[in-house]
Order: structure tokens, then C-alpha cells, then sequence
């Protein structure tokens, strides 16, 4: 592998223009070839780091440096959905400044590199979470870049999907810069971590794989929140001291004045512990309160061969039915939700008056143009208690910076916090769930998994995390591909 230094920060400094930092003093460098993990707290800044590498922002001081103007593609989280009318030919030309004549024999490639086979005619909005989740990968891919940006490549990716990245990865020969919240996916190819500190805003790097990294950032914590102690216990101490000999006057008194200048120092010396391992607080999702039947299931369209089937069903959901929806990508499981959630399909029912509580891979279910207040508060029924919005909202580290903000601005991974907020308020009779684990911290889940546990409503949900599925006690599962 070549030493060269392909990807350099150099003290880089960046703010929006709200004046709140998010970069200060950032500095790295990634070798060619290299395969290095993005890491940090959801809203510290990842994806604004993929967004300075491409040109897109630019620095306020510092310099970011791409050696022999090297080429970066990016994958990126989420299709925009002003290109979901576009036909799978038309998403793929706008990679290009000047349309190739090979475009669909390039296209062909990368949609073999990425294990996919659609029709080049497909629309991209009608493809399914994971389909779409390929094809941003395909998209990066067709510009044969020197650097490879994946932001969240596994979300919505089945098994068989994550392990052909992960193969993909393994012996892709070009740099790589991944953010993700997948664990153990990361913990497969990467070499090295490169950490945002969501409190001082500075960049630390690590070589390892990424559990060792992790546990290595934990202990230097521990060692930060020991050191810490220790110094206020001898703070402590000192003033105590500086108290006592301050009353005594002559040369107590010069004693007392040079404690208080070492007590000084020792403050000073104190260890300004990171906050980026914050996690969600313990919550519960209040159910509504009904009887009877919540879900009535009697037809469902599946997609075989790219082509809609209907297959008869009988299934029944009530209060604590916890069903699981299994099957490849494209099958049509987030199409089953959406549907049924819209009511407009024969063979879908919702019970008349049930609140239903969605959770949408995409965050269609939320309103980008709306501020992040104003959507808890109709989340809550339009609620006048202020305070029980805001409280609800601390749990989910969304703060009180961030209640003016449009939704739009939010990270992907405070989308994911706000849309569980919101079910919090809306205290549904039914859970909805696509994909809730998207761009959500792992060290999240644990609390996220007792929550939907002790849920007394009905929930259905779509997962691709093993890991997340196996701990919530479903006690139903509809796989589409035995249908």
C-alpha cells in the first residue's frame, strides 16, 4: 500500500452560520489506500466533514488538501427525493457533466459491483429502502473516484446486501471514509478511527480495528473522569485550607495566598471530559388506550421478478402483538407498511380512531419545512404543556438550540431521535416501524429495545439488524418470501 498522504486536514476550522463551531482546529491525514471510520456523536459534524472533502462547504481557516486533485465520490445516506421521479438511466447521467455514450454499460458495471439487477426504466422512488441504498453506492461507484465517501452505506441492506459491501470493501483497492453506526459491519475492514469530539470540535485519530479503538476511547474517559477526581479532591482540600490559614493573618496569610494560586492552577489542569458518548435517556411509548382487533391483514402485494402478486393472508393483530415483517430487498415490506398506514389498498385495515405512531426509513413522515418544536408539539396533539414537550424532547438529546431549527437542518441520526420523540407524545395504538434503527448511535439501542418491549400496543416492524431483532419479543413474523 502506498504511503502518500491522499486526505489531509490541516487545523481546520467551520461553523454555520447560527455561529454554533462544529469544527476547531481538525486536523488528519489518510493515506491511499487506506480504509478509515468517521466517528462521533449524531449532530457532531460527519457528514459536514464528507461535505468539505467534496468542495461542497468550504473552511473558515485551515487547509484541506486532496493530493494531485485526486477525485471523491460520495454515497450519501438518502436519495433526495427530487429525484425520485427520475428513471434509473436518468439518476445515473447526473453523475456526469457530459453524458458518456457507454452510460448504460457503465451503469450495467456498477450495478454488478453492487449485486443489483433492475431495469434501467425502474423509477427510483418505487424502489425499496435497500434497493436504493445500492444504488447511492453504484452512483459514487460510476465516477470511479479516488476516494470513496459512504455515509451509512448499511442502512436498509439486508444480510446478503451488508455482506457483499462488506466483500466489496475488503477488496476495493481505493481509499475509503466511512461513517456508520454499524458496529460490528465497521469492525470487519476498517484500520483506523477517526473521532469527532462533539465538545471541543477537534478531531482525534486511532489506528485499530474499530472495537479496539472504541474500548480505547472509553478508557482514556475513564482515565479523564478519574484524573478529574482526584484533582477535585485535592481542590476541595486546598480552599479548605486557604479558608482557614486566610484568618490567621502574617505568614498564614502568605501561605493561604500561595495555596490559592496552586488551587488555581489545579483547576486549570482540570480534564474538560467529552460529552460525545451521551445516550438517550430511559423512556416509555405510552399506548392508547382500545380493545379488539387494532390490524386486519387478508391481502398482500409482493414483488417477484419486478412484478406486483397478490397473496391471500389472514392475519390479526391486537394489543402486545409484536410482528416482525422478514424478507430479501424489494420484496415489498416497506411498501406493505405505507400502504397500510395510507388505507387505500383492500385487504389492509387499520381499526377505526386507532392512533397510529410511524417511523419511516426515509422520514417521510415528517414535514422538513416544519421546526423541530412545532412538530413535537403536533406529534402531541397540539398541546399546550411546554414543558412536558421540552422534557420529553432532553430525553432525545434534542436541546433547546435545536427547537427553532427547521427539521431540514437536523443530522439524519437527530431525525431518528425526533421521529422517536414524537411517538413518545403521540401515545399510539400502533406502531409502525421501517428501519428504526437507521442512523440511530448503537449505544442508543439498548434503551430503544426496552422501550418498544414494554409497549403495550400493537407493533409491526421491518429490521435488518440482527443484533437490534433478536432482543425485542416478537411474538409474530410475516416472511414475505414464503408467501
Amino acid at each position: 500500500m502506498s504511503e502518500e498522504v491522499i486526505l489531509r486536514f490541516n487545523k481546520v476550522d467551520f461553523e454555520y452560520e447560527h455561529k454554533k463551531p462544529i469544527l476547531h482546529q481538525a486536523s488528519f491525514s489518510i493515506r491511499q489506500g487506506a480504509k478509515f471510520t468517521l466517528m462521533g456523536q449524531n449532530g457532531a459534524g460527519k457528514s459536514t466533514i464528507f461535505s468539505l472533502i467534496k468542495g461542497k462547504l468550504k473552511a473558515d481557516s485551515g487547509m484541506i488538501s486532496v493530493t494531485g486533485n485526486a477525485s471523491i465520490g460520495i454515497a450519501n445516506q438518502v436519495i433526495s427525493r427530487a429525484d425520485y421521479p427520475l428513471t434509473l438511466e436518468e439518476y445515473f447521467a447526473k453523475a456526469f457533466n457530459s453524458i458518456p455514450g457507454d452510460l448504460k454499460s457503465r451503469i450495467a458495471k456498477v450495478m454488478d459491483a453492487v449485486n443489483l439487477e433492475i431495469p434501467f426504466e425502474r423509477i427510483i422512488g418505487e424502489l425499496s429502502g435497500g434497493q436504493q441504498a445500492r444504488i447511492l453506492l453504484a452512483y459514487a461507484l460510476i465516477q470511479n473516484p479516488d476516494v470513496l465517501l459512504l455515509d451509512e452505506p448499511t442502512n436498509n441492506l439486508d444480510r446478503a446486501g451488508i455482506d457483499h459491501l462488506i466483500g466489496f470493501l475488503l477488496s476495493y483497492s481505493k481509499t475509503v471514509l466511512v461513517i456508520s453506526h454499524d458496529a460490528d459491519f465497521l469492525n470487519l475492514f476498517t484500520e483506523g478511527v477517526i473521532y469527532l469530539n462533539n465538545f471541543n470540535h477537534e478531531t482525534e485519530m486511532y489506528v485499530g480495528d474499530y472495537y479496539s479503538v472504541v474500548d480505547e476511547i472509553k478508557a482514556r474517559v475513564d482515565r479523564e473522569e478519574k484524573l478529574n477526581a482526584q484533582l477535585e479532591k485535592k481542590i476541595r482540600d486546598r480552599k479548605d485550607k486557604v479558608n482557614f490559614f486566610a484568618n490567621k493573618g502574617g505568614k498564614m496569610r502568605q501561605l493561604a495566598k500561595k495555596l490559592k494560586e496552586e488551587t488555581k492552577v489545579m483547576e486549570e489542569n482540570k480534564v474538560e471530559v467529552r460529552k460525545e458518548d451521551k445516550v438517550i435517556r430511559n423512556f416509555n411509548i405510552p399506548a392508547q388506550d382500545i380493545t379488539g382487533t387494532i390490524v386486519n391483514l387478508t391481502k398482500i402485494k409482493i414483488i417477484a421478478d419486478h412484478q406486483p402478486i397478490i397473496k391471500k393472508v389472514d392475519i390479526e393483530l391486537k394489543r402486545r402483538s409484536r410482528m416482525l415483517i422478514v424478507g430479501p430487498n424489494g420484496i415489498g415490506k416497506s411498501t406493505l407498511l405505507r400502504n397500510l398506514l395510507a388505507q387505500k389498498e383492500d385487504g389492509l385495515i387499520i381499526s377505526p380512531d386507532v392512533v397510529v405512531g410511524y417511523y419511516s426509513q426515509d422520514f417521510a413522515s415528517l414535514d422538513f419545512d416544519q421546526k423541530v418544536f412545532d412538530s413535537l408539539k403536533e406529534a402531541s396533539l397540539n398541546s399546550t404543556d411546554e414543558q412536558v414537550i421540552r422534557s420529553v424532547a432532553a430525553k432525545f438529546l434534542l436541546t433547546s438550540d435545536l427547537m427553532d431549527k427547521l427539521i431540514s437542518a437536523l443530522s439524519e441520526g437527530q431525525k431518528g431521535l425526533l421521529s422517536l420523540a414524537r411517538l413518545v407524545l403521540m401515545k399510539p395504538g400502533l406502531l409502525i416501524l421501517d428501519e428504526p434503527t437507521n442512523h440511530i448511535n448503537f449505544r442508543h439501542l439498548p434503551i430503544i429495545i426496552e422501550a418498544l418491549n414494554s409497549y403495550d400496543g400493537a407493533l409491526m416492524m421491518v429490521s435488518h439488524m440482527p443484533e437490534f431483532v433478536e432482543k425485542i419479543e416478537f411474538n409474530q413474523q410475516l416472511d414475505l418470501s414464503k408467501l
